[in-house]
């Protein structure tokens, strides 16, 4: 049994975590701590969490759990990823995975020495419509692939206190959202973008409120990413891959449990195909245990998490804003 102890109350730990625990057997949430003990008591009491720790120190030294989820923002998961690894515990860590890659690597490095398992939460990569979309690009059938366009889009920010619109916690759209294209281009191709030319559109001081970027794939095949929270912005999410035989549309890749679609023609013929719609949250859990379990790394492991904020660094360079957590 995988128990769980929870970094925080956080907003997505619901979705993504305590609903698929509750469908599942072998794993459940046993504690929870925040930043006070009364935020913590009314999340553990709201979701029958049956402890609640002081603090996250006492969430990882507590003895009812095997597994730390973090979802704590970006700026403390390094120190509280590796608290928990030092203390024998698997994490289950938030996207984007660190506040750069260095510190992705550091992260890496404690967890290949524990032998523990670290996982970045990009739960879309374990749900069968990714999957499917995965097994089309490399098949072969859309030809030769020239190109790959990653687009997530949604409306804007209202609260200007949020941990997203300050440079200090990490925050930005490529940290927040635009993570999601660019982990879309990485695992559908299954290789690493190089000769990054970025542009962005700047909110609060160093904060990227659009990032675009255009990249090279080996192979020549040209890649373009688009992460937007801007005001005045709706929701989008899609891949679209182009090759010389025909082209792929993604709809929703995000959370298929919305409502997706997955187009594919070729040769003037069109095919519209549908997934599972369990959340894809669900299928993340199942790969955490799997990997708990059998010790076989995840598909989005610690060094995959390294090479995702390796791209991410790229980006903000390119577009001449500082790497976070610098």
């Amino acid at each position: 049994m995988t128990r769980f102890g929870i970094l925080g109350a956080a907003d997505i730990a619901p979705l993504a975590l305590i609903y698929p625990c509750m469908n599942e057997p072998r794993a459940t949430v046993s504690v929870i701590g925040a930043r006070s003990r009364e935020n913590a008591t009314g999340f553990a009491q709201y979701h029958k969490i049956p402890n609640v720790a002081d603090n996250y120190a006492d969430v990882i030294a507590h003895g009812s759990c095997n597994a730390i989820y973090n979802p704590l923002p970006i700026s403390h998961h390094k120190e509280w990823t590796i608290a928990a690894l030092k203390a024998g515990k698997h994490v289950l860590c938030e996207k984007s995975f660190a506040s750069n890659a260095k510190q992705a690597r550091e992260m890496a490095d404690v967890a290949a020495e524990s032998g523990l398992i670290l996982m970045d939460a990009f739960h879309y990569r374990y749900h069968p419509l990714f999957l499917h979309a995965k097994q089309v690009y490399d098949s072969g059938q859309l030809g030769e692939i020239e190109s790959i366009n990653a687009v997530f889009t949604v409306q804007g920010i209202p609260n200007p206190e949020d941990i997203r619109l300050n440079y200090a916690t990490a925050g930005g759209v490529t940290m927040d959202i635009g993570c999601y294209p660019i982990s879309w281009v990485r695992h559908i191709s299954g290789q690493e973008p190089t000769d990054v030319i970025a542009n962005a559109v700047v909110g609060p001081k160093d904060v990227d409120m659009m990032l675009e970027a255009s990249m090279t794939l080996p192979g020549g095949i040209s890649a373009k990413i688009l992460g937007d929270m801007r005001p005045n912005g709706k929701f989008q999410a899609d891949i679209v891959v182009t090759g010389t035989l025909g082209t792929m549309k993604v709809r929703n890749p995000l959370a298929p449990q919305m409502g997706h679609r997955l187009t594919i023609e070729i040769g003037g013929e069109r095919q519209d195909l549908s997934f599972d719609r369990r959340p894809s949250y669900s299928y993340q859990l199942d790969a955490f245990l799997q990997a708990i379990e059998t010790g076989i790394a995840p598909l989005t492991d610690s060094e995959d998490a390294v090479k995702q904020m390796t791209v991410i660094d790229q980006c903000y360079i390119a577009a001449g804003l500082p790497i976070r957590g610098i």
